[in-house]
């Protein structure tokens, strides 16, 4: 299917968007700070889901399809991917799925700020976050963790052993799966896509 282009208050976003046969969900994901939908785990994540009959979604926010690399504040951001799932929801081959935000890094924080906003919608009925930013490396004190746990619905994270951005704990509705490696995420790539389609694929034997 080809790059789709959505527009939003904040400038034009692209979305790579494979449907699955007779799939009830869709992974609407997004990229990492200065990363694009390509790095390996994005990549495995869509594999596997589509193997597993669930929809994908990888979404560029705007900034990176100016061609930028310096992160833009979270409101626009957010404003983005809100555009986004709103476009997602009233497309034929969408609407009426399940959607499951996500994303890597700085996506999984965008991720997680959606799931709580209720003025996002279709609403998520899940969250992944792969390589979930607790904190600045080497700043603990500055814990972006409010945002993980702000997100009202099951939660998926993926983390590196070996990550200097932190690695968040387990708690009711948060899953927590560590993998070797580092924030990349770069090694057995198809485990990690494995872990996000069995999980999503499970949805409904999670507690709410």
């Amino acid at each position: 299917m080809p790059r789709l282009t959505i527009a939003t208050p904040v400038g034009p976003a692209a979305v790579e968007l494979e449907t699955a046969a007779g799939a009830r969900r869709l992974l609407v994901i997004g990229h990492g700070a200065g990363g694009s939908i390509e790095a390996p785990d994005l990549l495995a994540v869509r594999t596997a889901c589509l193997a597993a009959g669930i929809s994908v979604a990888r979404v560029i926010q705007p900034y990176r399809v100016a061609g930028k690399k310096a992160v833009p504040p979270i409101g626009t951001l957010d404003q983005a991917w809100r555009a986004v799932i709103a476009s997602l929801g009233r497309r034929k081959a969408t609407a009426g799925l399940d959607f499951v935000y996500g994303g890597r890094s700085s996506g999984a924080r965008v991720a997680c700020r959606a799931a709580a906003d209720e003025t996002t919608r279709p609403r998520a009925v899940a969250v992944v976050a792969l390589a979930f930013p607790v904190h600045p490396p080497g700043r603990p004190e500055k814990s972006r963790l409010p945002e993980l746990a702000g997100a009202p619905v099951p939660a998926l994270v993926v983390q590196g052993v070996n990550d200097p951005f932190g690695m968040p704990e387990p708690a009711p509705g948060r899953q927590v799966v560590q993998v070797p490696g580092d924030h990349g995420l770069k090694r057995d790539t198809a485990r990690i896509g494995e872990l996000v389609a069995g999980w999503i694929d499970a949805l409904d034997d999670q507690p709410a």
